[in-house]
């Protein structure tokens, strides 16, 4: 169940958004693993003005932020940073203006139909 926000600092056409949420979709898919009709992912568009690049990246720096559920190996982490990456590539944007960070709260700090996501049958394997 990640929550994933996309953030950038410059205005992009529709087709190009909704192709950034689907390569980080299918980045997550493939590298941890999570349920198919999983996709909590938010594109935020901030004015330039508001979101000062960092030295040495340019106007497509985009920042991918996720909150999972802990236990994903480094491996699938890895897969994931690759996947998101190679896909961002492909729509033109480089490697260097991309930084992806996770977030691993416990299961305790997540509330799910009322209840810590410990206490609920999550329905898929963390353990990736």
């Amino acid at each position: 169940m990640p929550i994933v926000r996309i953030e950038v600092c410059r205005s992009r056409p529709q087709a190009e958004v909704t192709a950034m949420i689907e390569a980080v979709y299918e980045s997550q898919l493939l590298a941890l693993k999570v349920p198919k009709d999983d996709k909590q992912i938010r594109y935020i568009e901030h004015k330039p003005e508001y979101f000062p690049v960092p030295p040495g990246k340019t106007a497509n720096y985009t920042i991918v932020e996720f909150s999972i559920f802990p236990g994903r190996s480094l491996e699938a982490k890895r897969a994931l940073y690759a996947g998101i990456v190679q896909r961002f590539r492909a729509l033109g944007i480089q490697p260097s203006d991309v930084t992806v960070i996770l977030h691993e709260p416990p299961l305790d700090n997540w509330g799910v139909s009322g209840k810590p996501a410990s206490e609920v049958n999550l329905g898929f394997n963390l353990n990736v």
